[in-house]
């Protein structure tokens, strides 16, 4: 039977240089080398918890599984050509795991304290590069619940409980009154323990007291499939997350002119200021679309025809939008018998209306807009097109000038 390799993972957090042994490089699997070491420092990926990275004689371990058994370190297939089998040495990520372990910690205690305060079970949990979540077996949390659960772990963090872990065996595992059934396919269970507040098998690595954990903080919860999800971090990466929200709330401040303990009511007062501008500007837009609509009825009116058509009115807009227009031409074609060409010089587009009885815009546009490799269509009251460029469009609006079809 072949030797498995030895896991000493639990046990070794530091950072310092282990020596191990390469036993065999497998073949390249998905651009990518797996790595069989007598025995490994790198916890392989599982229970929820990702796995461990670091370095094998400088190559640097991108991956660590587990199959049949086997614990595989995988490299890059292009690194692997610098490793061979023989000594080696390991170097662990200890921020890394470091990070996972709080994590996984603080998971065990937010799902305890959940469990004891609102009978709620936790079915799963995952651990993210940004937040962790975990599912709990309840239709839904009321907020001040969820402050009254984040008080509870705080306080179990301050009071520093010992995390203990049981092996069964030598230990019973029947013994133990665990928060979930444990796994019956494997020789020994790892069962943890923080005294007093959570006990459940589990294969993840832990820290030695809910001390070492710093802080947790619950994010929040939204109902996901039938159950709730709740949102949370623990450990230094909390720390790394309120930095960011320091450095963030502080650029707000400026912003707004007021202290970071006033951003919140700072907001809604920019909100309120920002809505009644909107207001006041959507009233400005309103009138002047009615002005400009009123200015092409009366060209229109005095206009002169086109081999005894009626008026044709051909407008390009510089500083208005495509939308801009089409609100002027609504307006303009009810108030009078004509036909209206107006164009949006910014978005390169147009829309044509025609009020007058038996008028065939889409053949007076037609010429002019296919010489244009213009894009559009509609019907003989209205049409709405596009170029590719200003010129196209400026240079279809001349051709229309000239005589259209």
């Amino acid at each position: 039977m072949e030797n498995k390799t030895e896991r000493l993972y639990y046990n070794y957090t530091s950072a310092k240089p282990f020596n191990a042994e390469i036993v065999k490089l497998c073949p390249v699997l998905n651009g990518e080398t797996p790595v069989i070491l007598d025995k490994t420092i790198f916890y392989p990926d599982g229970g929820g918890q990702p796995a461990d990275h670091g370095t094998i004689n400088g190559v640097p371990v991108l991956d660590v599984r587990e199959k049949d058994g086997e614990i595989l370190h995988m490299v890059s297939a292009e690194n692997a050509g610098k490793l061979e089998t023989g000594k080696a040495e390991l170097i662990l990520d200890s921020r890394r795991r470091r990070d996972h372990t709080q994590l996984h910690t603080g998971q065990h205690l937010l799902s305890g304290t959940l469990l004891r305060m609102t009978g709620a079970p936790t079915v799963s949990m995952h651990m993210g590069e940004e937040t962790c979540t975990i599912d709990v077996n309840i239709p839904e949390i009321k907020e001040q619940t969820l402050l009254e659960v984040e008080d509870a772990v705080a306080d179990a963090i301050e009071e520093n409980h010992p995390v203990t872990v049981h092996l069964c065996p030598p230990e019973d595992v029947s013994s133990f009154k665990l928060r979930k059934v444990p796994p019956t396919d494997e020789e020994v269970i790892r069962v943890v323990e923080i005294v007093g507040h959570d006990i459940i098998a589990c294969c993840g690595t832990h820290l030695k007291s809910t001390a070492e954990i710093g802080m947790l903080r619950i994010f929040g919860a939204e109902k996901y499939k039938g159950m709730t999800r709740i949102t949370f971090l623990a450990g230094r990466r909390l720390l790394l997350d309120s930095r960011v929200l320091r450095q963030n709330a502080v650029i707000a401040s400026r912003a707004l002119s007021v202290p970071v303990n006033g951003i919140g009511n700072g907001v809604l007062n920019l909100t309120e200021k920002i809505a009644e501008i909107e207001r006041r500007l959507k009233a400005f837009t309103e009138a002047a679309v009615k002005e400009k609509a009123e200015a092409l009825v009366q060209k229109a009116a005095g206009a002169s025809t086109y081999s005894n058509l009626p008026s044709i009115i051909i407008e390009s807009y510089a500083d208005e939008n495509i939308n801009e227009v089409l609100n002027i031409g609504k307006i303009a074609h009810k108030k009078i018998q004509a036909v209206f060409v107006l164009a949006s010089c910014q978005d390169n587009k147009f829309a044509a209306y025609s009020s007058v009885e038996g008028f065939d815009l889409r053949s007076f546009l037609k010429s002019a807009f296919e010489a244009q490799g213009g894009r559009g269509g509609g019907s003989n009251t209205f049409f709405q097109g596009s170029f590719g460029t200003n010129k196209a469009m400026e240079d279809f609006l001349e051709g229309l000038k000239k005589g259209g079809a």
